[in-house]
């Protein structure tokens, strides 16, 4: 029986383009290297946007290829306004710019707004001493009587959130490595120069920003101490605090107030901002909240879930009910960070390098409702790579090995031949190996495959595209218990049934069908009541 309570969010002719679209994320070193390093670059990028374009996504966001020691791999930025040698020329990156544009693909960047790399000119100049121009331009605090750090903040990357610098004789805070000093937001001119770096590339043509870590842009400046959390094993220290005082002040959304009225100077951008933590639901909601902020968010709900359920999908949904509902979110199930779903939701060996299971996350992803992130990879259906420590690049691993893994699994480089050199991606050694598993599902032996994933997944985007019910429409769970889930889709005339096995084994569902016709099916048919693991169909309203 169908749930009888209120469709949300139903959008009307102000439907703004970016809350359908679907956003096709490039890691650039592991994308496609053009002058043979090994390493990706922004012309192996614009040398297969036409594989990008038909795919059938709306646009590609571009993970950073600015100037970098390359610590964390460009998440540590050098300068803002420059690209990294190993990616490219400025002139490499407007040529990707009109090539995408001609294409219909929007251009969005990452901006890393809450720390640069120790080794930007704005560190540098703030490190020297206590009263030069630049000395608040970053989190400065002095020692303890005993001489150990201001207060007990830790870092993402473990360890305190705090490194001693000699030249001041003083702490500075880093959020995450210690060659990532945290940048002092509170301060006008900080806000002012990150300003000019976004409309520095506002006035090269791309299309928005996806912002990273937004709420560790501030910190609460009497630098009170994060409450202790309940010991666990296994966790990190930062794991082991309520991160109330180093992140998520007041002070962000005013921030980002400037930062929307910037961007309502061009017409046609938008904004998509990176949420984690304890209270990232709430904190998404304020970040975005009445046109005046942000415009859509992503958490990491799905990316750090440890398995799929349908309680999953449907309490993430519908938390968004719960508040007012003129804000748009925005969902992924992999990124650069964590591992890929295909591995992490796989209940098996054999589930995870079953093409249909890839398929059905696809068949997902693309049904929600909401803005949709898909990472390089997921279209092929690219498991986890399996990294040996003495090959592992990614800092974090490194530092907490062997009780995490890393990030490195989901950043080696995407096969696109099944026989050739390094799969193609290179005419040398890559930068991280390609694991022998990723060969049989390149995307030349998927592009002969009409039953493969890619074929699949191109399917699901040109259905998405022709029904505006699954780009924009509002969303209705019904009533059926795990492990099928069940939701509506409706814009305008227009309503879609949506239905999933969710579990392991076969299950039976009691929808009423008559009336609908079947737009899409994986592993079922619309005459089946029971439908087998991992299955799912989209079908039609017809009365």
């Amino acid at each position: 029986m169908f749930d009888q309570s209120p469709a949300f969010n139903l959008l009307d002719h102000n439907t703004q383009h970016w809350q359908g679209m679907v956003i096709y994320q490039i890691y650039p070193r592991s994308f496609k290297d053009s002058n043979n390093d090994g390493i990706g670059d922004l012309a192996g990028i614009s040398s297969e946007l036409k594989y990008i374009a038909n795919l059938g996504v709306d646009g590609i966001w571009i993970s950073p290829f600015f100037k970098s020691p390359m610590v964390d791999f460009g998440y540590d930025i050098a300068d803002f306004c420059d690209v990294a040698p190993q990616f490219g020329t400025l002139d490499d990156f407007d040529t990707l710019i009109r090539k995408a544009h001609k294409l219909g693909l929007k251009v969005i960047i990452d901006q890393v707004y809450s720390h640069t790399s120790d080794q930007h000119q704005w560190f540098i100049e703030s490190r020297k001493n206590k009263t030069n121009p630049k000395a608040d331009w970053y989190v400065w605090a002095e020692a303890k009587p005993d001489g150990s750090p201001p207060n007990n903040w830790q870092s993402v990357f473990m360890g305190p959130a705090w490194s001693w610098d000699t030249a001041r004789s003083q702490y500075y805070l880093h959020n995450f490595l210690r060659e990532q000093p945290d940048l002092n937001i509170h301060n006008q001119e900080v806000q002012d120069a990150i300003l000019e770096t976004a409309k520095f590339w506002l006035e090269r043509g791309v299309d928005g920003f996806r912002m990273d870590a937004v709420n560790f842009y501030t910190h609460n400046q009497a630098l009170t101490d994060n409450p202790e959390l309940p010991f666990k094993t296994g966790a990190k220290p930062f794991d082991m605090q309520s991160h109330i005082n180093n992140q998520s002040q007041p002070e962000t959304p005013l921030f980002l107030e400037r930062f929307r009225a910037l961007m309502d100077e061009y017409p046609g951008t938008f904004t998509m901002a990176e949420i984690g933590g304890e209270n990232a639901l709430l904190e998404m909601k304020e970040y975005t909240r009445e046109s005046r902020r942000l415009n859509t968010a992503y958490s990491f709900d799905f990316i750090e879930a440890p398995e799929l359920t349908a309680k999953l999908i449907r309490d993430t949904l519908e938390s968004w009910a719960k508040y007012d509902d003129s804000e748009w979110p925005s969902f992924t199930f992999s990124n650069h960070d964590r591992p890929r779903a295909v591995s992490r939701w796989a209940r098996n060996t054999k589930e995870e390098a079953n093409p249909q299971f890839a398929k059905f996350l696809n068949m997902l992803l693309l049904t929600i409702r909401g803005g949709i992130c898909l990472y390089q990879g997921e279209e092929l259906g690219l498991p986890q790579a399996k990294i040996p420590f003495e090959k592992l690049r990614d800092p974090e691993a490194i530092a907490n090995w062997p009780d995490t893994l890393g990030r490195d699994g989901a950043r080696t480089p995407i096969p696109w031949l099944e026989a050739g050199k390094n799969n193609g991606f290179s005419n040398t050694t890559p930068w991280l190996p390609i694991p022998p598993e990723h060969s049989s599902l390149s995307i030349e032996a998927q592009n002969e495959n009409a039953n493969s994933c890619l074929a699949f997944t191109k399917g699901l985007l040109t259905l998405r595209k022709r029904h505006l019910a699954l780009r924009y429409g509002s969303i209705r769970f019904i009533e059926t218990g795990e492990p099928i889930m069940a939701f509506e889709r409706s814009h305008g005339d227009e309503t879609l049934l949506c239905i999933f096995n969710t579990g392991s084994s076969s299950a039976k569902h009691s929808i009423l069908l008559d009336g609908y016709v079947s737009l899409l099916a994986l592993n079922t048919n619309i005459s089946e009541l029971e439908l087998p693991p991992t299955s799912g169909i989209i079908l039609m309203k017809t009365d």
